[in-house]
């Protein structure tokens, strides 16, 4: 199993930026799926974006062109680089490592868009 440790929540102004950290250990992070995911107060969490083992990256419709998701395998952490940050983009965000059918999540950092 892989434990995930996230970072780089803030309060941010609308328009601002925020790179998100999810740093993992305990297993081999190359072998995992990587996905961001966030849940905003009274609403399902939903799939942000997504960066596979080889590399291919996936966004959602809302983090198209405005975040960029990346990892560094010898630092064993995913990253998610976020721009233009609007009041929607409030939530906790979280990160999940997924092989083989399995998958690990990890506790979550907080953004707040807000002036």
């Amino acid at each position: 199993q892989v434990h995930l440790v996230e970072s780089g929540g803030a309060l941010v102004q609308p328009g601002g930026s925020l790179r998100l950290s999810c740093a993992a250990s305990g297993d081999i992070f190359s072998m995992y799926t990587m996905d961001w995911y966030r849940q905003a107060p009274g609403k399902q969490r939903e799939w942000v974006a997504g960066i596979t083992r080889g590399g291919n990256r996936y966004y959602s419709d809302s983090a198209k062109g405005r975040h960029t998701v990346s990892r560094d395998n010898a630092k064993n952490t995913m990253y998610l680089q976020m721009l233009t940050l609007k009041h929607k983009d409030t939530a906790d965000y979280c990160c999940r490592a997924s092989v083989a059918g399995q998958a690990n999540w990890g506790r979550g950092t907080q953004i707040t868009v807000s002036s």
